[in-house]
């Protein structure tokens, strides 16, 4: 995909992809501040919500916002399927040139993420990855998020500082090859650059402290299952078809 030039930032589109479970009065203020900070860009934009089983009134909320302005679409799931799902089903649905996903839950700043579309047109990269400053979550969840994160770093031989931070904003590109699987969104940089887009900086955001409810993404029962995430993701890169053409007689490149 051709790079948007910065000064004709109005070319492309941009899709927020916001995955929610019982998140419902989050909501309601995180779709506030989206319409205000975005209502200021050059670029067009859709939000998508993804209601990830909610038993909530999160559904509704979604379903309302849609009807008052058609930039906010939203897609319900049949059932709890987790964080990776909901995401998979927002980049499946999504119809931007550029992807952002962040957390429903209010924690992320949506007032970043031009910060890091500037960043991603200036720097002409694949991934813009934000670093969270000042984490507003408990010490075991920083601890236990610092840990794996190192894990996952050191097995896979990475240098993401933070990949569990769910603001960033990537090129279409970087998912159009994804293969989906529960705890894929832990990896995403990674399961980007073997599909071949290797531009990836970071950039420091800011992280809220949640305003209404608790975490329903939690950490628990993930030691294991993340050990093996990490497995599988070595073992893909170790077999991954790394060939590019450099020359070809046919006239367009099949998709």
């Amino acid at each position: 995909m051709v790079a948007p030039d910065k000064k004709n930032m109005r070319d492309f589109n941009l899709s927020m992809i916001i995955p929610l479970k019982n998140e419902a009065r989050n909501a309601v203020l995180l779709r506030d501040e989206i319409d205000a900070v975005m209502d200021s860009q050059p670029y067009r934009w859709e939000c998508i919500w993804i209601d990830d089983g909610s038993t909530d009134s999160t559904l509704d909320e979604i379903m309302r916002f849609n009807q008052q302005d058609a930039r906010h679409q939203y897609v319900a799931l049949t059932r709890n399927f987790g964080q990776s799902a909901a995401l998979y089903a927002g980049f499946c649905h999504a119809r931007g040139d550029v992807l952002a996903t962040l957390d429903g839950d209010g924690q992320n700043d949506p007032g970043d993420i031009p910060g890091l579309i500037e960043r991603l047109v200036h720097e002409n990269c694949d991934i813009v990855n934000g670093v969270r400053r000042k984490r507003q979550d408990s010490a075991i969840r920083r601890v236990s998020s610092r840990i794996a994160n190192g894990f996952r770093n050191w097995l896979t031989h990475e240098q993401v500082t933070d990949v569990g931070c769910s603001l960033r904003v990537f090129r279409r590109a970087c998912i159009d090859q994804l293969v989906p699987f529960n705890g894929f969104h832990r990896f995403l940089p990674t399961l980007s650059r073997i599909a071949g887009c290797v531009q990836i900086v970071e950039m420091p955001v800011c992280h809220r402290p949640r305003r209404y409810g608790r975490t329903n993404y939690g950490i628990h029962n993930r030691l294991w299952v993340g050990i093996m995430d990490t497995l599988a993701v070595r073992w893909m890169q170790s077999r991954a078809i790394r060939a590019r053409v450099k020359t070809t007689s046919l006239p367009t490149q099949r998709k």
